[in-house]
């Protein structure tokens, strides 16, 4: 059985691409960010919830208040990224649920009422966006950048002060630069990993 994505596109999106650790200093446009966000919307989620919140970091103020909270190996990446992006989870995303999934706009009082099962439905749901958004950047021909060495209290604190997200990942974006791959580690193999019941 063959896959439907040409071989291309494979490698575009997984075998070639690499966590990228160096960038070129040309800028990712804002209509590039839209691009990538209107393609990955449609990847699927639990009643269609869409819990991820992003944070283009731009600003020389704004990137400074993020390095602060990096961890020591992240912080010169993060400086020197075209682009940074903060993303998190929205622990009221339910409040747009009768909206996103209104063969069901009870779910959102029935399902999502107590904010304990919120934060776990948001925390797993906006992880899957968080995959999906860097899918997104590969198809946009740039590489990506995610890192989870960093204070999340910290940026919590900084960047959402409401209480209402919490930090899941923060992902430098641009061209990749000089010596910005490391090897390829290995993956598991098929017979490792699946089984048949």
């Amino acid at each position: 059985m063959t896959l439907a994505l040409d071989p291309a596109a494979q490698d575009l999106l997984f075998r070639e691409a690499r966590t990228a650790n160096t960038f070129t200093a040309d800028p990712v446009a804002d209509e590039q960010v839209q691009a990538i966000y209107d393609l990955v919307k449609y990847a699927p989620t639990a009643f269609n919830q869409q819990p991820l919140r992003v944070v283009l970091v731009r600003s020389a103020e704004g990137r400074e208040r993020l390095v602060q909270h990096m961890s020591e190996g992240n912080q010169p990446k993060t400086s020197t990224a075209p682009l940074v992006a903060i993303l998190a989870a929205d622990n009221e995303f339910h409040e747009e649920l009768p909206a996103q999934f209104p063969v069901f706009p009870q779910a959102k009082d029935v399902l999502f009422g107590e904010r304990p099962v919120r934060e776990r439905s948001a925390a797993f749901n906006a992880a899957l966006q968080v995959g999906y958004f860097i899918i997104g950047v590969r198809a946009a021909g740039l590489a990506a950048g995610p890192m989870t060495g960093f204070d999340a209290d910290g940026i919590n604190k900084e960047f959402f002060a409401d209480g209402e997200h919490s930090v899941l990942a923060v992902v430098n974006i641009g061209k990749p630069g000089e010596n910005a791959w490391y090897p390829r580690n290995p993956r598991l193999s098929y017979d490792e990993v699946v089984t048949t019941v």
